[in-house]
């Protein structure tokens, strides 16, 4: 049913933007199931409880266990974040209330089944399209839900891999809700776990879950940016800026520096890396300066072999790719977005942390800098140091 409430944004909206169809709720994106029932009741149940990224919730590489229904329980929050130093603030759509939703973690096999909530002091309608699912609209289509409802979703986890998972309520709704913050990931293990490029078994000590949103701010006639104060009233000003297709922040976890400073992730000599990137709706080149991807999945597909010793790599928008990396050398590493002036400018730059001791074989500063000694200026004026 839908609420007064959304049924006043909805008419906002469409004052908004008069030419685009308005209604959350089309006729392709809602749809009463129909099939055989299915009997599960003899399966193991698990409830799990999400993390906020860039951490995940403990789980096992390979299965000890036969598939099982793992539960999880997500709700929508609508609030406004602070994304830079600046104090420029967004409008934000979040699932669990992080930018980026938690990452979920099964394995292949496993069924999963998500309550869906969206509480009754938000303003609009929303729902989960994941990736990893198949059928209706990746379940976009059955997890509808206004202001003060909730929903159950269950799907059967057929394909290991990291995929993306979004905010898909219809129409022009789609990209506003995806660039505001409502994108995650889940991560369907092999049951025997990981494998390198030769089939041999690879498993991780640690994962780093690694959401890149661009975000959409608009300025006043002054070149501020500008702060609204509620989701409807930045609707129209957004999405003139969307439009334009040039974001004005580009971050990793939902804010530049969310990943920084003392929020900087934090790793040892020795220890081993998996590093699950998304993006869901911009491509990507994530690169870590100083390191490399020792095996990466760039499309996330653990079917696929994984490609070896990449410098940098490639996730499609709309995708989430996989890396493992074993630091070798103690120091801040940078892992940014390779296109700098996003990574530098934008925001879209993580650091991590490692402590250890320093191995003067795989690199060394042998002559530290000093006065090079020599008058080198009149050959430099004449040119003949240049080609």
């Amino acid at each position: 049913m839908i609420t007064r409430r959304t049924a006043l944004m909805g008419a906002a909206f469409a004052a908004a933007a008069p030419h685009a169809a308005m209604q959350n709720a089309s006729a392709e994106e809602t749809m009463t199931p129909v099939g055989d029932a299915v009997d599960l009741t003899a399966m193991t149940r698990r409830k799990v409880k999400l993390v906020a990224p860039p951490f995940v919730h403990e789980h096992e590489q390979v299965a000890t266990r036969d598939p099982e229904i793992v539960e999880f329980e997500m709700m929508i929050i609508e609030k406004e974040f602070e994304v830079d130093d600046d104090g420029t603030m967004l409008q934000g759509m979040t699932y669990e209330g992080s930018i980026p939703g938690p990452l979920m973690v099964v394995h292949e096999g496993d069924y999963v089944e998500l309550t869906l909530i969206n509480p009754p002091e938000n303003m609009l309608q929303h729902n989960i399209d994941f990736h990893a699912a198949t059928g209706g609209l990746g379940g976009g289509s059955l997890t509808l839900v206004n202001p003060g409802e909730k929903t159950v979703l269950r799907f059967k986890a057929t394909r290991p891999g990291t995929f993306v998972y979004h905010c898909a309520p219809g129409g022009p709704m789609i990209p506003w809700h995806v660039v505001s913050g409502m994108s995650g990931a889940i991560m369907i293990l092999p049951r025997e776990g990981l494998k390198d490029d030769k089939g041999e078994p690879v498993s991780y000590d640690k994962v780093f879950y690694i959401g890149e949103n661009d975000f959409y701010i608009p300025r006043d006639e002054d070149g501020n940016f500008m702060r609204f104060d509620d989701l409807g009233s930045s609707y129209a000003d957004t999405l003139e800026i969307m439009n334009g297709l040039v974001p004005s922040h580009v971050v990793f976890n939902g804010r530049a520096g969310a990943l920084t400073g003392e929020n900087a992730l934090k790793s040892t000599v020795d220890e081993t890396i998996l590093i699950v990137h998304s993006q869901a709706n911009r491509d990507t080149r994530p690169h870590l300066i100083g390191g490399h991807g020792d095996l990466v999945w760039e499309t996330g597909k653990f079917n696929n072999p994984p490609e070896r010793d990449i410098e940098t790599w490639f996730i499609r928008g709309g995708s989430a790719g996989a890396a493992i990396y074993t630091f070798r050398q103690p120091g801040v590493y940078a892992y940014v977005n390779h296109n700098l002036i996003e990574a530098v400018n934008l925001g879209a730059t993580a650091h991590i942390v490692v402590e250890g001791a320093w191995d003067n074989d795989l690199m060394a500063q042998v002559v530290p800098p000093t006065p090079f000694g020599e008058d080198y200026t009149a050959i430099y004026n004449s040119k003949r140091a240049l080609p």
